[in-house]
C-alpha cells in the first residue's frame, strides 16, 4: 500500500510539473492569462473558449476564459490587471481611448492595444410580440436594452435614436442576455437587444423553446446610424439562421475584437496572434465565426493602436498596422 501510495505521488509530481511547464511563455517566462468575454450563453464566451485553447496548445500561455460583464468590463479587467486579454465590440474600444460614452465620467482608458478583429457582431432586435416589426414599433413597449453602460446599451440607444426614439419612448429594462432571454421567455418583457454574432446561442434557445423571432433594423435607421456613427455597417443574417426564420433579415453590426494589455511582452502577443489567425481554417470547423478570421478583417477599422506584437504578425502576412 505505502508502495503504491509513492508511486501515486510520483506520478501527481510529474503531471504538476509537466501543467506548470505548458504554462510557461514563448520567450521562457512564466505566463498565464485571463481573458475576459462575455454572457456564458453569448458568442464571446463560446467562441473566446475555443481561442483560448488554441492560443494554449500552439504557445504554451495557459488561458483562463472567464464569463464577465462584457466589453467594459473587459477593457476595466485589463486596467486593473485582472484580466490580460479580452474580447470587446470595436465601438467600445473607441470609447474607452477617447473618454467618450460609456467611459465619460471615468475618463479616457489606454493600457490596452488591439490583436485583431474576429467577427461581425450584430445587432439583433429580438421580439414575441405580434405587433413589433419595426423599430418604430417599440414606442411604448418593455425592451431590454443591455445593462447600464455596457456596449449593448449603446448600441440600443444608437437604433432608437435613429428611428427617432427616445429612452423614455419606451419602457428600458436593464437586463444582459440571460436575463433578457429569461424575460422574453416568461412574457416579461416584449423586445431585447442582443448584440453578438449570429447565430447567438442564447437567441437560438429562445427561438427554439418560444414564438420569437428578429426584426429588421434598416432603411433610413441604419442609414442615419452608419452617417453618424463609422464604426457601423450593414449586415444580413441569413435565413435559416435561427429556428423559424424563413427569411434574411437585415441590421447593423460592429465588431468583435481582441484586445490585451499594453504590458504583455511582444513575443507572447505575436505567438498569440499568429495561433489565432494561423489556425483560422481548424477554428472554423469549430465554430462558423472562424470563417470570419481573415487578415483583412483583423486589421481594418480599428479604432486604437495595435500591439507591437500583433504588428510583426501582420507586418510578415504583407500588411501595416499602427502600433501608436
Amino acid at each position: 500500500m505505502k508502495k503504491k501510495t509513492l508511486l501515486a505521488a510520483a506520478a501527481l509530481v510529474v503531471a504538476l510539473a509537466c501543467l506548470l511547464c505548458a504554462c510557461g511563455s514563448s520567450d521562457g517566462g512564466s505566463a498565464r492569462m485571463t481573458m475576459g468575454t462575455g454572457s456564458n450563453t453569448g458568442t464571446y464566451y463560446i467562441f473566446g473558449g475555443i481561442l483560448g485553447q488554441y492560443i494554449q496548445d500552439n504557445t504554451g500561455i495557459g488561458v483562463t476564459v472567464v464569463s464577465t460583464g462584457g466589453s467594459k468590463a473587459n477593457i476595466q479587467g485589463i486596467d486593473s490587471g485582472d484580466y490580460q486579454l479580452g474580447t470587446v465590440q470595436s465601438d467600445v474600444i473607441a470609447y474607452a481611448w477617447n473618454g467618450t460614452s460609456t467611459f465619460e465620467e471615468e475618463g479616457a482608458i489606454q493600457s490596452f492595444r488591439v490583436i485583431g478583429g474576429l467577427y461581425a457582431e450584430a445587432v439583433q432586435l429580438v421580439t414575441t410580440d405580434p405587433d413589433i416589426h419595426s423599430v418604430a414599433d417599440l414606442a411604448g413597449k418593455n425592451v431590454s436594452i443591455g445593462d447600464p453602460g455596457s456596449g449593448v446599451y449603446f448600441n440600443a440607444i444608437d437604433v432608437l435614436t435613429a428611428a427617432g426614439l427616445t429612452e423614455a419612448d419606451i419602457n428600458p429594462q436593464y437586463q444582459n442576455f440571460d436575463a433578457s432571454v429569461e424575460s422574453l421567455q416568461d412574457g416579461k418583457i416584449d423586445a431585447a437587444f442582443i448584440v453578438a454574432g449570429a447565430p447567438t446561442p442564447a437567441i437560438t434557445q429562445l427561438t427554439t423553446s418560444t414564438d420569437a423571432w428578429l426584426v429588421p433594423i434598416d432603411g433610413e435607421v441604419s442609414e442615419t446610424m452608419m452617417a453618424s456613427c463609422p464604426y457601423y455597417t450593414t449586415y444580413v443574417i441569413p435565413a435559416g439562421t435561427y429556428p423559424g426564420q424563413d427569411e434574411d433579415v437585415t441590421t447593423v453590426t460592429i465588431k468583435a475584437t481582441m484586445i490585451v494589455s499594453a504590458d504583455a511582452s511582444e513575443d507572447d502577443v505575436y505567438n498569440i496572434t499568429k495561433a489565432i489567425y494561423d489556425n483560422a481554417e481548424a477554428i472554423a470547423a469549430e465554430n462558423t465565426k472562424g470563417e470570419e478570421l481573415t487578415i483583412e478583417n483583423a486589421t481594418s477599422g480599428m479604432t486604437a493602436p495595435f500591439h507591437a506584437g500583433a504588428a510583426r504578425y501582420f507586418e510578415e502576412q504583407g500588411v501595416t498596422v499602427e502600433t501608436e
